[in-house]
């Protein structure tokens, strides 16, 4: 039986990690020629026009009313998929779409892209009621399960575990003898990504030989930008230029899209993740990484921490530069370490790759309108 899927997410051309996200996943849930149907009320901070033909309609950040349009919009599909996060919608915390929420008759699947362990009042609150009146919610970690059932009081009949997908990509060799190896963190920059902490650490292979390069790859956050302006860029390249490693630091300061990613993991041997924060449960980067069958060094973020504890890369504490540039020489220095990482890396990418999470999706929207079905509420 055919399945019409509404989405609720910013989406290209916005350019963000959810954005993508919600793109990914309407290519890959309707099933071929099954005549599914996807649409989608993009989240617009600004009135914009948008010409791609799954675009339903938008809600405004910035107009607290829009929530009656985007729900109108809505209404027609048998079930609506909410990608949460606090800074998306408008209102303090993101409660904007509790209006929404209220406002839809269709059962409602909202994936958790944050679950922050030590929630304000009003995040915890604002959240609580997003999983009330949800029919489920996707947890993409563990960590993010656990604390949406300890921490927010989640049925846990009614969280289900759904990896973070990432697009397959060929698995392209690391860099031979006499090549400069490359290290890679790439997304949207802003304070807490811990770069200041990496580039500390290359201090570390100043004399390896040949001598790796490191690419910071990401244009800066929106919100950041707006209110620091290219600040904390510019400080990371002073703090390069000090430490002596500037000759081995590149920033890229662009956003990546898919082909653009494509060939820069291609060229990657190391993938790195200095993140200073001890909370994240889910980080896309983190995923594409590993489908990519990227050796992944990483601090201990819950995901990471989950993710890499089979072997697919080595863990360091944060803040730690010392840790981050000994971890880096072991991977470029000690025999067979960087294969066996790589090795499984691809072990695992196939249960990350669009196809199979998409599958996932589609198995669990239908379990939703079964028992939306049986218990007599029409949708739409």
């Amino acid at each position: 039986m055919a399945v019409s899927y509404g989405f609720l997410s910013t989406y290209p051309p916005t350019q963000c990690g959810l954005a993508t996200f919600t793109q990914a996943l309407t290519r890959g849930i309707p099933i071929e020629d099954s005549g599914d149907r996807i649409g989608v009320v993009r989240v617009i901070d600004t009135p914009v026009t948008s010409h791609a033909p799954e675009i339903v309609g938008h809600l405004q950040t910035q107009a607290y009313v829009s929530h009656r349009v985007a729900a109108e919009a809505l209404r027609p599909f048998d079930v609506v998929i909410v990608q949460h996060r606090f800074d998306v919608f408008g209102g303090p915390d993101g409660d904007q779409v509790l209006a929404v929420l209220d406002a839809i008759h269709a059962p409602v699947v909202t994936i958790a892209h944050a679950v922050p362990g030590y929630p304000t009042v009003r995040q915890s609150t604002v959240l609580k009621q997003v999983i009330s009146a949800s029919a489920r919610v996707v947890a993409m970690s563990q960590a993010a399960r656990a604390r949406l059932i300890t921490e927010y009081g989640a049925d846990p009949s009614k969280v289900a575990l759904i990896p973070h997908g990432a697009v397959s990509r060929p698995m392209s060799g690391r860099a031979g003898p006499g090549q400069r190896p490359l290290v890679l963190t790439w997304g949207v920059l802003g304070p807490g990504k811990g770069i200041e902490w990496a580039i500390d650490g290359f201090q570390q292979l100043r004399r390896m030989n040949p001598r790796p390069a490191y690419i910071v790859a990401g244009r800066t956050d929106a919100r950041v930008l707006r209110e620091q302006g290219e600040v904390y860029r510019l400080r990371l390249r002073e703090r390069a230029r000090s430490v002596g490693v500037s000759h081995l630091v590149r920033f890229a300061g662009t956003y990546l899209d898919e082909l653009a990613l494509d060939q820069l993991l291609g060229r990657t041997d190391v993938v790195l993740l200095p993140y200073d924060s001890r909370e994240q449960v889910v980080s896309g980067v983190l995923v594409e990484a590993l489908a990519a069958g990227r050796p992944v060094i990483a601090t201990a973020f819950p995901h990471a921490v989950e993710l890499l504890s089979g072997g697919a890369g080595l863990i360091v504490p944060q803040f730690d530069a010392a840790a981050i540039g000994a971890a880096l020489q072991r991977v470029f220095t000690e025999p067979g370490l960087a294969g066996r990482m790589a090795a499984e890396a691809e072990r695992i990418a196939p249960s990350l790759a669009w196809s199979a999470v998409s599958a996932e999706y589609r198995d669990l929207v239908a379990s939703v309108l079964a028992v939306d079905a049986g218990s007599g509420r029409q949708s739409g």
